[in-house]
């Protein structure tokens, strides 16, 4: 089955159906769609290879419950389905692969809560070539990431990226590439869309995880890449 031609090569795990394109999964009554419960991961398969892609898989399944939602699949079973997906592309085709839940109910006893009942689960995979490393130019953001009293920091959630996204239009009408956003206290954070690292006088320097932002799975294997490399960390 095929929804939409505007997207690139898209195939979507729904209900025990793979889809192609972009199918409407959603509608204005539910939950996500207006109020904004959402989680997802985002992993890589490129060149055959799929690095970390079952600690992605473990790592919706822990955002879900972080913000109520009641994972539907088991980590094991979204990294079976994930796997699945990558070959109905090219071997060559870098892909992103995200899975994601969602609150499709309000729950009746909790006002402005999903109810955990009617979470709600879908894997996409589609065409996205790996980004040239050609360097960024980067600015300073008045924007700050929000600590886990305010918002779900320690949930990969879909609520948490409207702020990014503030920073990172704030860089481009600066002239910038991308953001540097700090946290509540004013130390450095990451960037809008990615963990950041520094290095200077041979050693290599990242932002303590101190919970405003995710320590991603793949900041924690560059960090095991860069120490195996007898680089100071």
């Amino acid at each position: 089955m095929a929804h939409g031609t505007s997207v690139p090569k898209t195939w979507t795990w729904y209900e025990g159906e793979w889809l192609e394109g972009n199918p409407p999964l959603i509608g204005p009554r539910s939950h996500a769609f207006w109020l904004g419960t959402s989680v997802f991961d985002g992993a890589r398969a490129f060149e055959g290879v799929t690095p970390d892609l079952d600690l992605h898989c473990a790592r919706v399944n822990r955002s879900a419950r972080a913000v109520g939602l009641a994972p539907t699949m088991r980590d094991e079973e979204i990294l079976e389905l994930a796997l699945e997906g990558v070959k109905r592309f090219d071997r060559d085709t870098a892909l992103y692969i995200r899975p994601s839940d969602w609150g499709e109910h309000d729950d009746p006893t909790l006002v402005i809560g999903a109810d955990p009942a009617s979470t709600r689960f879908a894997l996409t995979l589609w065409d996205a070539p790996m980004i040239e490393p050609t360097g960024l130019s980067v600015t300073l953001s008045k924007f700050r990431r929000p600590t886990i009293e305010c918002m779900p920091t320690n949930a990969k959630a879909g609520c948490l990226y409207p702020n990014n996204a503030r920073a990172a239009r704030e860089a481009r009408d600066r002239g910038f590439d991308n953001a540097m956003v700090l946290d509540m206290l004013g130390n450095v954070a990451e960037l809008a869309s990615a963990n950041v690292f520094m290095v200077k006088d041979g050693v290599a320097m990242t932002p303590t995880a101190n919970g405003p932002y995710l320590a991603g799975i793949t900041r924690a294997r560059t960090l095991d890449l860069l120490r195996k490399a007898g680089t100071p960390v």
